[in-house]
């Protein structure tokens, strides 16, 4: 047992460790103003509105089998449910001052489920990175609306600014239901075939462009902890020990490493992601507290360099 998490830490260290490199890079480029933000946004935005959705959409309508794959509801309520953990912890620790911390519990609660996730699949699961994928845009299904809606409600600072059902509605997102409404329809079949290989073509950059966007965004934040330290710590606490734990002990409880050994993986990591840097990029566009936000995103996605192997590992250990 002991040699099976030793093994699995290790793959996962390095996985998330190369990862980290490529966006440390990215950021040393937005520090030395090599890459401006103007830039940033654009690459931010082919990412988002171009390769994202065309590695969503291309992945699912070749790899996603509904007959074969019967649970696949489970994993956009697996999303929802592992939102909902980390929001009900956030009212916990952080009772009875709510209204001031509110903004707190959206990196509590709302992980880095794609720009992560997705590298890291790609580095511990190469010969089924296709599956791996398209489980993780499953996953993205239930996440995108919550981080869209509640995560851009919960850490803005315009509390009069009303949520729009446009809103909702990211190319990503919009991406994952007209694939799988192909596929539950069994219309994915009239797609020519040109048209799906170009597709999937356009979305085999997302991961290298994603990582690198990530990176650029931790570049742009400015570390200061001390005020918030105390804050910080009850953020990582529930996103990066509490969830990963309860996610663990439903798997255990489900018995699914049977037969999903890979969709279980999956979830191990994503409850043990660091927040979303959506939140960051939220905040710079409608307001809120940039410097402590950022600055618990930047301490968490340095912690995760250890918690999220430790947790695979900790659950390849004990699943076996």
């Amino acid at each position: 047992m002991i040699t099976t998490f030793i093994n699995s830490f290790t793959t996962t260290f390095w996985a998330v460790f190369q990862i980290l490199l490529i966006a440390i890079a990215a950021g040393l480029l937005m520090r030395k103003n090599i890459l401006t933000q103007e830039q940033l946004k654009a690459i931010s935005a082919i990412g988002v509105r171009i390769l994202l959705p065309c590695m969503t959409f291309s992945n699912i309508i070749i790899n996603f089998k509904p007959a074969e794959f019967k649970l696949w509801p489970i994993l956009p309520i697996s999303a929802i449910l592992m939102v909902g953990t980390g929001i009900i912890f956030a009212l916990i620790l952080f009772w009875p001052n709510i209204n001031t911390k509110k903004h707190l519990f959206a990196p509590a609660a709302l992980q880095n489920a794609g720009y992560l996730i997705l590298p890291i699949g790609q580095f511990l699961y190469p010969d089924q990175f296709d599956k791996f994928a398209m489980y993780c845009f499953l996953f993205i299904l239930g996440l995108s609306p919550l981080l869209w809606s509640m995560g851009k409600y919960l850490v803005s600072s315009a509390p009069d600014e009303k949520l729009t059902i446009k809103s909702l509605f990211t190319p990503p997102f919009v991406a994952s239901i007209v694939a799988i409404l192909l596929v539950l329809l069994r219309l994915q079949r009239f797609i020519p075939d040109p048209i799906l290989k170009s597709t999937d073509l356009l979305g085999s950059a997302t991961v290298p462009i994603a990582t690198f966007i990530l990176g650029a965004v931790l570049g742009t934040i400015s570390f200061s902890i001390k005020s918030y330290a105390l804050d910080a710590a009850k953020v990582l606490v529930i996103k990066l020990l509490l969830v990963p734990i309860i996610t663990i002990g439903i798997l255990l409880l489900t018995g699914l490493n049977k037969n999903f050994p890979l969709l279980c993986d999956l979830l191990v990591l994503q409850s043990s992601s660091s927040p979303a840097t959506g939140l960051i990029l939220q905040i710079k566009h409608y307001g809120g507290n940039e410097q402590e936000i950022g600055s618990i995103l930047l301490l968490s996605y340095l912690a995760c360099i250890i918690t999220m192997p430790f947790w695979l590992a900790v659950w390849k250990m004990i699943a076996i």
